[in-house]
């Protein structure tokens, strides 16, 4: 195994919380890490150096197009040789887009661009989903106001808004949720009316209702033959804000079906490289049923960490040619808590009744791993802390 002086170092395009365990992680073996578009306070992390670049872009095409510039231009010359991974999906569609060319520059992780692409697209993922029997919520294709209207007697409420490309909606309306939800077919008119105006591309799913510990995820790699590295399993606990909002608690577990259903719908699409694929549990039926699918690191990264599953040192050692082995299954029970978010969570569903004080501090109650804060590592945990109190300030 080669020396970590002689290893090539490592770019992350783009990403938070999962940027910041692939810079832990990688920059703890003395790979040199450098961060292109990572959350403000990952580039405090004492493991990544960022890439500068101009003035923010506006929207995510503008962010595409200077990352690409960023990659293949003078900036990074002397990061030739470098592996390249993807954070978040304005990255990954940088290197998918591009992989060509980036090629000629740098070492890449396994992928199937069209496979890569097509999960990006959410109604994508949902018919290759059905082509593969996987089951899925009731979902539309729509294109006009008219396509409302067509289909106003088939629609079922409550009722999710979702934009094809998550990452051009989050451009536009930074800080929101990941979708719009509609309670009946006025508030579907708005919703649909307000991203439409804005040039973002939708589709509607039905909402399943329940709680949120009925969402499961299953993660893998899978090499150039469709042959899965590892099995990953956890489920939600919570998330902020509740039943629409990213989670902020979770835990490893083990479902087979989970795992059944997911490596058929990676399969089917032809995935390689890093995926992840959610579900949620429909109460009415017993069903499983596709949320989304991430064919990129995900923000539960540090969770596979903690759990012995070190997707980012597999996907380095693998794209410079070497071995790196991983245990044959991971421990449940082991979780992945954002306090701040989960208090936010908690207090949300106690004043809906949902929730009572002594069952929250029982479900925390136990050994936490945080996403952020590190002790070796502290300045990401100081920075985002900052970050967060200026942005209450200017809400104030």
């Amino acid at each position: 195994m080669k020396r970590a002086a002689d290893r090539p170092p490592l770019v992350v395009v783009g990403g938070s919380t999962n940027a910041l365990s692939v810079a832990r992680s990688l920059g703890e073996l003395g790979v040199r890490v450098y961060g292109l578009g990572v959350d403000p306070f990952v580039a405090r992390s004492r493991h990544l150096e960022p890439i500068r670049l101009g003035p923010d872009a506006d929207s995510a095409a503008d962010v595409e197009a200077a990352w690409t510039q960023a990659l293949l231009g003078p900036a990074t010359e002397h990061l030739r040789g470098a592996v390249v991974v993807a954070g978040d999906d304005v990255g990954l569609t940088v290197l998918a887009r591009h992989r060509d060319a980036l090629l000629e520059r740098f070492r890449l992780d396994e992928s199937d661009v069209r496979a890569q692409l097509g999960m990006l697209d959410k109604l994508t993922t949902y018919e290759w989903a059905r082509e593969a029997g996987v089951p899925t919520p009731r979902f539309w294709r729509v294109a006009t106001m008219a396509d409302l209207e067509r289909l106003r007697d088939e629609l079922v409420y409550p009722l999710i808004v979702k934009p094809l490309l998550s990452h051009e909606y989050q451009a536009r309306f930074p800080g929101a949720t990941k979708f719009r939800v509609a309670e009946d077919h006025d508030a579907l008119v708005t919703g649909y009316r307000e991203l439409a105006e804005v040039g973002l591309a939708v589709m509607l799913v039905e909402k399943i209702l329940g709680s949120d510990e009925q969402l499961c995820s299953y993660a893998t790699h899978l090499d150039a033959s469709g042959v899965p590295a590892f099995d990953f399993h956890k489920r939600v606990i919570r998330r902020y804000p509740p039943n629409e909002g990213l989670a902020c608690y979770h835990v490893t577990g083990h479902d087979p079906e989970v795992k059944e259903l997911a490596l058929r719908l990676l399969k089917h699409a032809g995935v390689r490289g890093l995926a992840s694929v959610e579900f949620i549990r429909d109460e009415r039926d017993g069903l499983l049923k596709l949320i989304e699918c991430n064919a990129r690191f995900s923000a539960a990264n540090p969770l596979l960490v903690v759990a012995g599953i070190d997707a980012a040192r597999l996907v380095y050692f693998r794209a410079i040619g070497e071995a790196y082995p991983l245990p044959a299954e991971h421990r449940e029970g082991l979780r992945l808590w954002y306090p701040v978010d989960d208090l936010r969570s908690f207090l949300a569903l106690r004043r809906r009744g949902e929730l009572g004080t002594g069952r929250w501090l029982r479900s925390i109650a136990h050994r936490q791993h945080f996403p952020i804060l590190a002790l070796r590592d502290p300045m990401p945990a100081v920075a985002r802390a900052v970050l967060r109190a200026r942005k209450a300030l200017r809400q104030r």
